[in-house]
């Protein structure tokens, strides 16, 4: 029985999906991300019951914070874009958590530019605010060793692959981590959108793509690039085709992240069929109905579709490129662990 609901919400969907294939299907994967988080802060004494946590959310994570805080007696300041909806305001209401919504934008990075800078201006009004700080704090990795954990209990030994959005960079990039310290041999594969920074594609827009979370338009820190192994950057139409697919496939109703994943999946099988693949689905589809879903008629064949192979960032072009990672000219060092510790400033 679990204590709370944070708990049981938190643990995925263990699915084959044929051919070959795992998916850990969440209803919201970032609720590893932050009870791990929010219990390090809480043991380490940095923060204590009643304090406040703030932060800057698309939605995914201001929901995961706000169950994290109550279930730990904290309070929870949410500041938010305006792709958070009615239905996630009313339960951040509910929950006890406040939410402001920072002015609409014609683009992610002015969204994401505006979150922060209100951030910076609520902090300087109450310093006793403590900033999660999701995007750059390596707290954020702590809570995926319990995934890693079970991956290795579900999935027989052997090697693996990885696959899943980048996002903050803490979900893939930590269950990598723990599971290569354990002895794992795991290749990582990282997919992004076109037009995010983290991986170099800035100059390929794609303005019909709504998967921020997956990728972005400012640096993470705590985006360990040296930990992945190929890259997959999917656009909007094959991103829906993929998640239509994989719905009508095996009944998994999932968001655009994980149709870009089932896509990269698929390909990286048919290059080394040697491997088990592990997929994440990390939410459910529903924000996604009228965006994505409702346009099911429209989806391609995933049987017409293949990857660009590339080289260089600069050689990336639409619908969807894949590359190994680091590229050959890359000064990125393979091998680096990276540190799994709170920041202390």
């Amino acid at each position: 029985m679990h204590e709370h609901i944070a708990e049981a919400v938190k643990e995925p969907d263990v699915v084959t999906v044929p051919p070959g294939a795992v998916c850990l299907r969440f209803e919201t994967m970032k609720l590893y991300s932050a009870l791990g988080a929010v219990r390090h802060l809480l043991e380490t004494g940095r923060v204590k019951p009643g304090d406040t946590l703030v932060d800057s959310s698309s939605g995914i994570y201001a929901h995961a914070l706000a169950l994290a805080c109550h279930r730990y007696g904290l309070h929870c300041h949410i500041v938010g874009s305006t792709t958070v909806d009615r239905t996630l305001r009313v339960q951040l209401e509910i929950l006890g958590a406040t939410l402001e919504q920072v002015r609409p934008s014609k683009n992610l990075r002015l969204d994401q530019n505006l979150r922060v800078e209100r951030i910076g201006e609520l902090l300087r009004e109450n310093p006793h605010y403590h900033w999660m700080r999701q995007y750059h704090d390596a707290i954020h990795y702590l809570g995926y060793r319990d995934v890693a954990d079970l991956i290795r209990k579900e999935v027989p030994e052997g090697p693996l692959s990885l696959v899943g959005g980048v996002g903050t960079g803490a979900s893939t990039g930590a269950i990598a981590t723990y599971l290569r310290e354990a002895g794992r041999d795991v290749t990582l594969v990282g997919v992004q959108p076109f037009g995010s920074v983290t991986f170099g594609a800035e100059h390929v827009s794609d303005p019909d793509m709504i998967i921020a979370g997956i990728g972005s338009s400012i640096p993470f820190h705590n985006v360990r690039h040296d930990l992945y192994d190929r890259v997959h950057w999917v656009n909007f139409d094959y991103a829906m085709s993929g998640a239509v697919e994989l719905l009508r496939a095996s009944g998994i109703f999932a968001g655009l992240s994980a149709g870009a994943a089932y896509l990269a999946t698929l390909w990286e099988r048919e290059r080394d069929t040697d491997r088990t693949y592990v997929f994440l689905a990390a939410d459910t589809g529903h924000r996604y109905v009228d965006s994505a879903y409702a346009n099911h008629t429209d989806a391609v064949g995933l049987g017409s579709m293949r990857p660009h192979e590339v080289t260089t960032q600069d050689q990336l072009r639409h619908p969807w490129s894949a590359m190994d990672w680091p590229p050959a000219d890359s000064a990125l060092l393979r091998g680096a662990s990276p540190v799994l510790v709170a920041e202390t400033a």
